[in-house]
């Protein structure tokens, strides 16, 4: 007999999980470079922009263009390296909670 109790009750522990797991991302971070390390972008779990590191020499430089392509490069390097980190963590967080049900991915749940 389908126990309807039995699943809000593990509804409930799913939804403590996942928020548990998206409090967490705050605490991945990933560095990714572009122009071979001039520029630096760190971002956490969350996609949440936390530093820009800007080489010295290419700041002298009156190629903006370059300067402005290397920060979108390597921000956008980070954030997609982040996310897949992210997903990963929520995809660990609520292993065994929910049944295997194809196509259901959690691991964007809330990003």
């Amino acid at each position: 007999m389908f126990d309807m109790m039995g699943m809000m009750g593990k509804m409930k522990e799913v939804q403590a999980k996942m928020k548990e797991a998206q409090d967490n991302l705050q605490h991945i971070t990933v560095t990714a470079e572009s122009g071979a390390g001039l520029v630096k972008a760190t971002v956490n779990g969350q996609r949440k922009l936390l530093k820009i590191e800007i080489d010295d020499s290419i700041l002298n430089t009156n190629d903006r263009d370059m300067v402005n392509d290397l920060v979108v490069a390597a921000v956008n390097n980070a954030m997609l390296t982040a996310g897949e980190r992210a997903a990963e963590e929520m995809k660990k967080s609520t292993e065994g909670l929910l049944p295997n049900i194809p196509g259901l991915d959690l691991g964007n749940f809330g990003l």
